[in-house]
């Protein structure tokens, strides 16, 4: 069903940019004069026939400019865009299992080189909880010695905090999973993220 989806919005995009391209050729107009004519930039004439999501303004401006209606610029199917990237981005978290740091990192390089912006903005909720849990573990692993001296405990404490702090990520990232499945959005996520 996702990759449905994904195939479907995928093909919405090319018919889109295509139209536009073909509008266009069919005028007898170049990228230069569309963007004349409808006001806009020539850049953001070529971020539309890049694949780009025609809205607003832009929408009606390239519309008027190649004598067409704007609701044959764009699909009547307002669904959500597919949360295929979140998904990996969330699954490439459970690196840090591994790699120190790499449950932010990876979330981190795979979240800026997504072009879609609900994916990005999910990303960066999967990376600013992440940051928070590495955070709090490596205040954990500093502080664990001098706990164990103080209460006098001869079980190495770092381990059970560590310990801990694997299965809490393992814990936020299925349950961040399943709900990218079911709801296409995250449920652990922070109230205010910093990125």
């Amino acid at each position: 069903m996702l990759f449905k989806k994904i195939i479907l919005r995928t093909e919405l995009i090319d018919q889109m940019k295509n139209l536009v391209r073909a509008l266009r050729e069919e005028k007898n107009m170049t990228q230069t004069e569309l963007a004349e004519r409808s006001g806009i930039s020539l850049r953001t004439v070529q971020r539309i026939e890049a694949g780009s999501i025609l809205k607003g303004f832009t929408l009606k401006a390239i519309a008027h400019a190649l004598e067409t209606d704007p609701a044959t610029l764009i699909s009547t199917d307002e669904e959500k865009p597919a949360v295929d990237r979140a998904k990996l981005i969330n699954l490439s978290a459970l690196l840090g299992l591994i790699v120190p740091f790499g449950g932010v990192i990876f979330p981190l390089i795979l979240t800026y080189k997504t072009n879609d912006p609900f994916n990005k903005d999910l990303g960066k909720n999967i990376v600013s909880i992440q940051i928070i849990l590495t955070v709090i573990v490596s205040v954990l692993m500093i502080v664990s010695p001098f706990i164990q001296k103080v209460l006098l405990i001869k079980t190495p404490l770092f381990l059970i905090f560590l310990i801990a702090f694997l299965c809490v990520k393992l814990l936020v990232v299925i349950k961040n999973g399943i709900c990218l499945n079911k709801k296409e959005d995250l449920c652990i996520k922070l109230k205010t993220r910093f990125l």
